[in-house]
């Protein structure tokens, strides 16, 4: 039974190459021209509170079929929804209004694409994540990027001074959420633990087989790990001992963060989480690699219709916490899917593999932010998926003039 269930695994990868043999790139990173966003003037706002409570899990949400009614954002509308507020770390606040050139609306509006029909919770049935032991594989890329946000979530590197995350990690809609006035990231470091005695090895698990077909890398990684023999976890919150140590944080100030102004509007309205995203700026650049943005593409556009990420779950305290899964559904701004996640995990940077152009070598970029486990209307019915923000050309054109201050090496992605 375990052959057929192993060459099952080994199997449906290739079925997936084989559907997409006629057209080889559809495995690959398209460079797309990227509209333009520009500043057109910057004003000053009141202080905030900073009195919000960080809420994890969202309710009456805009979801799948109110995705399909909504009517397609006129230029006016975009130039609103992608304003945007800075908050600075004295507790200042401006708003800047900015102008959007060379976008060419898509007059099909949103459209929502269903793969599958399942419910299933934050967790259910056998627990698919890896957590993440060795120090050598925690602190190299890809999983150095992955940070820890001092108001309970996750984040991740997009340049030396960059953090990209969930809005509603910073901001309930109405107001900052406390701890947000100083906040800070925490980068990964290892800590020796225990006298470092390692634990025999451990035979290789059907999920690391599978993760052997989504990424090798990764692979080689935790077949390293368990000949070093961490002993692996199999059910959530348990706690473990480790061959090489934890991770613990070096803490960095962030200078200012970045909302855009639909996430406001989103958390009453019908924006829905299309805008549930942020850009931390960090006081001081860090040395780390880091990982580039990408432009979202379609379900058929990724291998397997699979995607990645890495968080600290709240449920597996001190560890960091790597799964990947198939998505089930996905409109213009969102991707629902159920990849096994707790929170803390939420606002982690969503990544994918593929070709890049012209060359032989794969690379992963950031594709979504994790919006976190989120109840959405269904046939007027409210019904729980994992959900997350898609980097659209227009989200991709404001990130990249967060991160640069203007357009212009935001021309392509």
């Amino acid at each position: 039974m375990e052959h057929m269930l192993l060459l099952f695994v080994f199997f449906i990868p290739i079925l997936g190459l084989t559907k997409g043999a006629e057209t080889e790139q559809d495995f690959t990173w398209h460079l797309k021209k990227i509209p333009q966003i520009v500043s057109e003037r910057t004003f000053s706002l009141d202080s905030p509170k900073f009195e919000a409570k960080t809420k994890l899990e969202l309710n009456s949400v805009c979801g799948i079929e109110c995705q399909r009614k909504l009517p397609v954002p006129s230029p006016s509308d975009l130039k609103d929804l992608l304003s945007y507020e800075t908050i600075f770390e004295n507790g200042t606040r401006t708003l800047t209004e900015v102008n959007v050139l060379g976008l060419v609306l898509d007059p099909a509006g949103n459209t929502t694409t269903r793969r599958s029909s399942r419910k299933k919770r934050q967790i259910y049935g056998t627990d698919s994540r890896f957590s993440i032991y060795d120090k050598r594989f925690m602190t190299n890329f890809p999983f150095n990027t992955a940070v820890k946000i001092s108001t309970g979530c996750s984040g991740i590197l997009i340049s030396p001074k960059h953090v990209l995350t969930a809005a509603h990690c910073l901001h309930n809609g109405k107001d900052y959420v406390k701890g947000s006035k100083r906040l800070r990231v925490g980068l990964m470091k290892t800590k020796s633990r225990g006298n470092g005695r390692k634990h025999k090895g451990a035979k290789r698990s059907r999920r690391e087989v599978s993760v052997a077909q989504e990424d090798p890398e990764v692979a080689t990684e935790l077949r390293r790990q368990s000949r070093g023999g961490g002993r692996k976890q199999r059910r959530s919150g348990r706690k473990q001992g480790t061959s090489d140590g934890m991770p613990s944080f070096q803490w960095t100030r962030v200078k200012s963060t970045h909302i855009p102004k639909g996430w406001f509007k989103g958390v009453s309205g019908d924006i829905a989480l299309d805008y549930d995203y942020a850009v931390l700026e960090l006081k001081r650049p860090h040395k780390r690699k880091y990982m580039e943005l990408g432009i979202s593409p379609t379900i058929k556009m990724m291998p397997g219709s699979m995607i990645h990420f890495s968080g600290f779950d709240n449920d597996r305290s001190g560890q960091l916490v790597y799964r990947f899964c198939s998505i089930s559904d996905e409109s213009n701004d969102l991707f629902y899917q159920y990849c096994d996640a707790e929170p803390g995990s939420t606002g982690s940077g969503i990544y994918l593999r593929l070709k890049e152009p012209n060359k032989k070598k794969w690379k992963r970029k950031i594709i979504a932010v994790y919006s976190g486990h989120q109840w959405v209307d269904v046939n007027g019915e409210q019904q729980d998926y994992n959900v997350a923000v898609r980097i659209t050309p227009l989200k991709y054109a404001q990130i990249c003039f967060w991160i640069h201050g203007n357009d212009e090496n935001c021309t392509q992605g």
